[in-house]
């Protein structure tokens, strides 16, 4: 038979991936969209889901959930802001709280054990177990605390996978390679931090691999009431190292202002590295390769 996905995030970056990957090992996956949501960047993998509109009540959740009892949950929507504003801070909790509350409760209701859980690495500023970077991780902290309260108190088993950085070829947001491109292609000056912080970056094929490890693990039975995992590169490195080496893979000549720019408030200058690793995984690609992989799949090459 085949198994049963319900995707969360799935028109996000990180979630298109996740939904190629489950197809091509013979998912049948289901999504859950907000209303007017674009399905542009899915492309012709769009007929090989279904799609579930969600309103935003908890009796629709629930109703999406009685229908599909997938055999696991990818939980990977949420609102990212570096910072917030106090317009923000309803759009943060109904994204980041809310929304995965009414999916916990609707997989209880229904008997759906196993939940695989998008967290950050910003969770633990300074690597403090409770120290969040921003109101955006506090909100994850927050989820976790919920999460624990189902796990705990149902049958549902998690594992919440902490994320740092990430990135890959034909990446919509406006992540570090996609603004080195464009400062290239239109020879425009960048704005830079002095560049000293190091970065934790994880190729999207190895990210995506943790999210089917981390399944695995539960349909498998292997796993606690509710685990944690950090999907780290293992290889932190400062980002005027990182640029330095995209210029040397590239060869794109880059209008860079290291320094125009003032580390933001409670920047990240060393990444969260006290996480317990995800048994059965490993990042693969380097970042030098993975550098080389986007050349050739945005090129055609792939």
């Amino acid at each position: 038979m085949m198994k049963k996905a319900l995707i969360t995030g799935a028109t996000g970056f990180i979630g298109v991936n996740l939904i190629r990957r489950l197809l091509l090992e013979g998912w049948h996956v289901h999504i859950i969209i907000r209303p007017n949501t674009s399905m542009a960047i899915l492309g012709n993998i769009c007929e090989q889901v279904t799609v579930f509109t969600h309103d935003g009540s908890a009796l629709n959740m629930l109703n999406i959930m009685t229908e599909v009892k997938p055999d696991i949950v990818f939980h990977l929507a949420s609102l990212f802001l570096a910072a917030h504003q106090t317009k923000d801070i309803k759009p943060l909790i109904t994204n980041n709280l809310l929304l995965g509350t009414q999916l916990l409760d609707a997989m209880a209701k229904n008997d759906v054990q196993y939940i695989v859980n998008t967290g950050t690495s910003w969770q633990h500023f300074n690597n403090d177990n409770y120290t969040p970077v921003n109101l955006y991780a506090a909100t994850k902290n927050a989820f976790e605390m919920i999460l624990r309260f189902y796990t705990s108190s149902t049958s549902i088993k998690a594992i919440t996978l902490k994320l740092f950085d990430t990135y890959g070829a034909n990446d919509p947001r406006a992540k570090l390679f996609s603004l080195l491109q464009k400062a290239s292609k239109n020879v425009q000056p960048l704005a830079m931090s002095p560049g000293e912080q190091l970065i934790d970056i994880v190729y999207i094929d190895d990210v995506v691999d943790a999210f089917v490890t981390a399944a695995d693990r539960l349909l498998k039975r292997e796993a606690n009431s509710f685990e944690e995992f950090s999907v780290t590169s293992g290889r932190p490195i400062k980002l005027k190292d990182l640029v330095e080496i995209y210029i040397q893979i590239t060869g794109e000549i880059l209008p860079l202002i290291w320094g125009a720019r003032t580390y933001r408030d409670r920047e990240v200058m060393v990444p969260w590295n006290t996480g317990q690793s995800l048994p059965g995984w490993h990042a693969k690609v380097t970042f030098e390769n993975g550098i080389k992989l986007i050349q050739r799949i945005e090129d055609g090459g792939l």
